[in-house]
């Protein structure tokens, strides 16, 4: 993993590229464009513990292990994904998507992402995916002062703040 972040790409998508992300529905720490997600991670660069776990339908939210969670819609194209981390580092396939291509809802954990809180008990990011139609973005639970920086970037940006 480096430069912070890893993607959530559809077999035949492109991972990089401009994000213009969902337009009024920022949720900071992952952004969607049709076949591709954006999740934020902690540290700048390093192996960070990643878990994705596809389910045929909503396994419920992790509310007790983890400090940030959101969820977000995600189109997939072809119902095969891949986790790909950024600059070309190494690609995980994931399992087929249950429903196959269609729309599925992604639901990012995450703990530790504030370095303080990661020295103490380790950062670790959980990523949930299942069939659902699609729905607005949610933030399910917000603690880390990381969290909010990220949210709150991403609502300056759409707003076109800089």
């Amino acid at each position: 993993m480096d430069y912070s972040q890893v993607y959530l790409v559809d077999e035949g998508c492109d991972a990089y590229g401009q994000f213009d992300g969902v337009p009024g529905h920022p949720v900071g720490i992952i952004q969607v464009e049709k076949g591709r997600a954006s999740l934020v991670v902690g540290p700048q660069w390093g192996t960070v513990e990643f878990t994705v776990a596809v389910a045929d339908r909503d396994p419920g939210a992790d509310l007790d292990g983890y400090e940030d969670i959101v969820e977000i819609s995600y189109e997939s194209p072809s119902g095969r994904i891949s986790l790909e981390e950024w600059g070309g580092g190494t690609t995980h396939t994931l399992p087929p998507l249950p429903a196959g291509p269609g729309t599925y809802r992604l639901r990012y954990h995450v703990r530790g992402m504030d370095e303080e809180v990661a020295i103490e008990i380790g950062d670790h990011y959980f990523l949930q995916i299942w069939p659902e139609p699609p729905r607005d973005p949610t933030v399910l639970k917000s603690t880390s002062s990381s969290f909010r920086y990220w949210l709150n970037s991403e609502r300056s940006r759409q707003a076109g703040v800089e």
